[in-house]
């Protein structure tokens, strides 16, 4: 199931594509490199997003 999430630093909704890549309204690839914390991969600028765990880490 696709998750979403906001990226505060260009104010777009992004939409995962596997467990770690993700695309935002835009058309950006986004790389997960943490819950809140996500690496476009274009420019390899750092974001700030909102939420987007690991489904691994959940299964507690």
């Amino acid at each position: 199931m696709s998750k979403h999430f906001f990226d505060f630093e260009d104010g777009d909704f992004a939409h995962t594509i596997s467990d770690n890549m993700a695309i935002d309204s835009d058309g950006d690839l986004l790389m997960r490199m943490g819950d809140n914390m996500a690496m476009d991969m274009d420019t390899g600028d750092v974001h700030i997003i909102s939420s987007w765990s690991n489904d691994d880490e959940d299964d507690d």
